[in-house]
């Protein structure tokens, strides 16, 4: 079974169409086990999936700046001011307030641009900018079942390759550090990488673990009627060992709709219907 889905993503990835400069990896419809055994907020469990179509990498810098030069859209860090992004020094779980920053300036005008990271994944943007991206695009977020089911990539353990955290070197941007009060960019980057920097899981796709925190539609048992909380899966560079330790297959993030951080980010799916 594994052996003919591994042969059907092979195809499935080569014939999809391109949407702009991106790569698109196949998820075939079935039924796929997710969750962790006795995790509250997600646990294990069996969902079906029609099948869908998920980009290779999270949406770059380069995408988001074609949708802004076509639309003229302003994201809510643009309109609110009220960015929050990280500078070594801080204690853990803190972050500085930035009116300057947005996705041109992602931790701020003071800490550069993106002039050259352009195949950086875009960040400092909120869930609301991240739908109305792909409302133009004609492309959709993840739900929350889809990302697990392509992170997983066939496979039932915490992390794609195993059970041991030790391999998330080779896959993931994360930060290596003991704690955040001194500068750690021991894997070559501070803050993201440009994407497929590091290995990809077994279906191809890239920084499921790593680099920034991915949008997904979705709500969880927790979540009040008429809450203005989303939900994003994955890692970032920001997290680490000793803090967040979100970079599995298994958690999920809560953050507010309008939020913008420079650590969160998203990639794109495709309806199974649009690769006929």
């Amino acid at each position: 079974m594994r052996l003919i889905i591994f042969a059907w993503l092979l195809l499935t990835a080569w014939y999809a169409p391109a949407q702009t400069d991106t790569t698109w990896i196949a998820v075939p419809p079935g039924n796929y086990t997710i969750g962790g055994k006795g995790h509250l907020l997600n646990p294990l469990r069996q969902v079906t999936t029609k099948g869908f179509a998920i980009a290779a990498t999270e949406l770059t810098n380069a995408a988001f700046a074609r949708f802004v030069a076509a639309t003229g859209y302003i994201t809510d860090a643009e309109r609110k001011k009220d960015a929050l992004v990280f500078a070594p020094g801080l204690a853990e779980f803190r972050w500085l307030a930035d009116s300057t920053a947005c996705w041109r300036y992602p931790n701020g005008k003071s800490r550069g641009g993106i002039e050259q990271k352009m195949d950086h994944p875009v960040t400092t943007i909120s869930y609301s900018d991240a739908v109305a991206y792909c409302r133009w695009a004609g492309l959709r977020l993840p739900t929350l079942e889809e990302w697990e089911i392509a992170c997983r990539a066939g496979t039932l353990t915490t992390y794609f390759w195993g059970n041991a955290q030790r391999a998330i070197d080779q896959y993931a941007n994360i930060w290596h550090g003991r704690d955040h009060l001194q500068p750690d960019s021991s894997d070559g980057y501070q803050y993201t990488a440009p994407v497929a920097r590091f290995k990809p899981n077994p279906w191809g796709i890239y920084d499921l673990y790593g680099n920034v925190f991915e949008f997904c539609t979705g709500a969880l048992p927790t979540d009040k009627p008429g809450s203005k909380v989303v939900h994003a899966r994955g890692g970032s560079w920001w997290c680490s060992r000793n803090a967040c330790n979100f970079f599995n297959s298994v958690d999920i993030g809560t953050v507010h709709l309008h939020a913008s951080f420079s650590n969160q980010g998203f990639r794109t799916v495709k309806d199974a219907a649009s690769l006929r």
